[in-house]
């Protein structure tokens, strides 16, 4: 599993032209599933990401989670994030999980984020045509990969 984390004052996504998700202060997360992905994945991931120390403290120091400054959690699937690109061109998405797989993994990792964080969470429609805007602050980004543990 892999995400990429933005730290954002806002962000939205909207779906098909007609659903919109937003959240204000908060994490803009891009997440993606391989084949191999299993609900520990999913828990390592989850755990990282609400306590994860980004936001800034009194002093400026990021020293905070989301759950500590009440922020919120956007969530867009991104089966492009296992995109190789070692041959030619155009990239190949081979170690990206079927569709099948990926929404199943995606709806379970929703629900059990929604169990463990304190925030509200909001999600683009997997597998949509999606149009994403955020605004991030900072910038901070970062990456993460369940396999790795990185």
């Amino acid at each position: 599993m892999r995400v990429v984390i933005q730290r954002v004052t806002e962000a939205s996504v909207v779906s098909n032209s007609i659903h919109r998700e937003a959240i204000a202060k908060g994490l803009m997360v891009l997440v993606g599933f391989c084949q191999e992905d299993s609900r520990e994945d999913l828990d390592w991931i989850i755990n990282k990401l609400i306590n994860l120390r980004i936001f800034g403290d009194n002093l400026g120091k990021m020293n905070l989670s989301v759950q500590d400054v009440g922020g919120d959690i956007l969530l867009v699937s991104q089966f492009t994030l296992y995109a190789l690109t070692k041959k030619g061109f155009r990239p190949s998405f081979q170690k990206a999980a079927p569709t099948a797989v990926a929404m199943d993994l995606f709806e379970l990792f929703k629900d059990n984020l929604r169990e463990r964080f304190s925030g509200v969470v909001r999600s683009g429609i997997f597998g949509a045509d999606m149009q994403v805007s955020l605004v991030n602050d900072g910038p901070v980004t970062i990456q993460m990969d369940s396999k790795r543990r990185d």
